[in-house]
């Protein structure tokens, strides 16, 4: 969704299908290839003046910004005015690296993501802030939503995309998230392995369709009564990360509450998720404003 899937490839060849292509394309705009250092340009406020700030963004592509002008790595789908580098400014880092990287998911925070190292590989034992957004391509919500829509062509009324993941009486993506919960876990116990000052934010994933369930076939061709089922997936998604970060001495930054009333159903200029590719950003992915929101809801979070 709008989330990474599991293999390595240039985002710029595999992307979120688009309004034009969902019915024959896989969803994955989330796929990435090489990650790279940024510095943010430097600003006033800090959350602790006593010492420096060390922020690493660790994550996927709803935390690198694929499409949003100015691309800073084509291959990670990594933006100049992504969270991760608008959190940094506002902060004033005194050190900022980004490895957020589209198509990534909780292996790539300890192995190779095609030609780009671990992400983990940027922790330092003087890192005091580190952002995590990860865990929907673990689901392969990419792939869920590419089959919705390809049922939502196929039978444009009920739940056909429901029906198919529940098939055998539970839900194969209940059943993914809870085999997510884990991974996430041990990424963020290695992050405080590896940096044990750092304050740590679980990054939660905005919404995608609209809260309330109702339908947009129009914009987004899921069948009617898939568009609250999604909906749900995606709640569930972000309640097992808050409970993950709130198993420890971890934070969760809820992405998902501000973004309501700003899905891709919306019209331009008051979404926050563009239900194709546009010159906006990738489809079925945050724009800069939808980037701004979260960076909004992690600096309040650390006020807190």
């Amino acid at each position: 969704m709008p989330f990474p899937i599991r293999r390595s490839a240039p985002v710029a060849s595999r992307r979120l299908p688009t309004t034009a292509t969902l019915a024959v394309a896989s969803a994955t705009a989330l796929l990435a290839g090489t990650a790279a250092t940024a510095s943010a340009a430097p600003a006033s406020v800090r959350t602790d003046d006593a010492a420096p700030l060390h922020y690493v963004a660790l994550g996927d592509s709803f935390s690198s910004g694929p499409g949003i002008p100015d691309q800073t790595d084509e291959a990670c789908g990594r933006s100049s005015r992504n969270y991760p580098t608008l959190v940094a400014a506002s902060l004033g880092a005194a050190s900022f690296t980004d490895v957020t990287c589209a198509g990534a998911d909780t292996r790539h925070m300890t192995t190779p993501q095609g030609a780009a190292n671990p992400q983990f590989d940027a922790l330092r034992p003087d890192t005091t802030l580190v952002t995590l957004g990860i865990g929907g391509n673990d689901l392969d919500l990419a792939g869920v939503l590419t089959r919705c829509v390809l049922l939502g062509k196929l039978a444009p009324l009920g739940a056909p995309c429901k029906r198919s993941y529940t098939l055998l009486g539970t839900d194969d993506v209940d059943s993914r998230i809870a085999a997510t919960a884990p991974r996430v876990a041990a990424a963020l116990d290695e992050i405080h392995g590896r940096s044990p000052q750092a304050r740590v934010l679980v990054v939660g994933y905005p919404a995608i369709v609209p809260d309330d369930g109702t339908a947009c076939r129009a914009t987004v061709p899921l069948a009617e009564g898939d568009f609250a089922w999604f909906r749900d997936k995606q709640k569930q998604l972000n309640s097992m990360l808050a409970r993950e970060a709130g198993n420890g001495r971890d934070t969760y930054v809820d992405a998902y509450a501000p973004s309501i009333g700003h899905d891709a159903c919306k019209p331009r200029g008051v979404r926050w998720i563009e239900p194709e590719q546009t010159t906006e950003a990738a489809g079925f992915h945050p724009n800069a404003a939808g980037h701004r929101s979260t960076a909004d809801a992690a600096l309040a979070t650390l006020t807190r």
